[in-house]
């Protein structure tokens, strides 16, 4: 069973993602819990700090339970300094903004610096996109057949069990694509046997977890074949087990599968 009971939202001035609220309003209600709103203030953002918040007081926000904080410093080292002190469970930002490119630039070092690491939802990927009603109704869970895929399994099986949607594990095998004085072409051989291996090791995943979903696998540039995944599955969120060190996951492509799918992902 999941249990979030507290959510740590960074919002940007004077502007902050709405996409993001509404997502985050809607998991708050679903499980009863605290929103923690955030600001990191910057030069720019001070002078809109009054008419910012008055911004972001979204009408679904009514009749939660919210904290507004203001911080200083280093975007990603404040926001993991909230998160382990409001202890907590689940931080949720916009995928652009200012807040949310000094965090992707200072996660990595920030975290060696820190605890345990917390799972963090980025709302989707994309410029003006219209605010719509956000609900889970299909989950796509990213795996590298890792150490890091029994985390991606431990939110995205109780989500879908939540919210009762269908869940989908996903794979993306190394491409069996070549290039020679031809052309490129696909070496069929290869990519059947890599297919074949990554459908195996899925069984046995699925097998030791105790859960039985549907299966994705692809070949290829990970962030490119998990937006296909994402349109095939018609998902509405995506989580994923990436691993900043290593890990066909890695953080390489973190950002590249925010950028390619066009939904919400969670990093576990």
């Amino acid at each position: 069973m999941l249990s979030i009971q507290k959510i740590l939202l960074p919002v940007d001035f004077p502007l902050g993602s709405l996409d993001v609220i509404h997502q985050a309003a809607m998991l708050a209600r679903h499980f009863h819990c605290e929103i923690v709103m955030l600001h990191v203030a910057s030069v720019q953002s001070r002078a809109a700090e009054p008419a910012g918040w008055d911004l972001l007081a979204a009408p679904e926000l009514e009749g939660i339970t919210i904290r507004r904080m203001i911080a200083g410093g280093d975007p990603a080292r404040a926001i993991v300094q909230v998160a382990e002190k409001e202890k907590a469970d689940l931080i949720m930002m916009p995928s652009r903004g200012f807040t949310f490119d000094r965090f992707l630039l200072g996660w990595t070092r920030t975290k060696a610096l820190t605890g345990p690491e917390r799972p963090v939802w980025t709302g989707a990927y994309g410029e003006g996109s219209p605010v719509q009603k956000f609900a889970v109704r299909s989950v796509l869970c990213a795996v590298d057949l890792g150490p890091r895929s029994s985390d991606a399994l431990a939110w995205a099986v109780p989500m879908a069990a939540e919210f009762d949607a269908r869940l989908t594990l996903a794979h993306v095998t190394a491409s069996a694509e070549l290039w020679g004085p031809g052309g490129n072409y696909v070496n069929q051989r290869r990519q059947k046997a890599l297919v074949d291996d990554a459908s195996e090791r899925m069984a046995r995943l699925q097998q030791d977890a105790g859960i039985a979903a549907e299966v994705f696998i692809g070949s290829g540039d990970v962030p490119q074949v998990l937006g296909q995944a994402v349109a095939q599955t018609k998902a509405d969120l995506l989580v994923t087990g990436c691993n900043p060190y290593d890990g066909h996951l890695r953080s390489a492509h973190g950002y590249g599968i925010i950028r390619a799918v066009p939904v919400p992902v969670l990093n576990v």
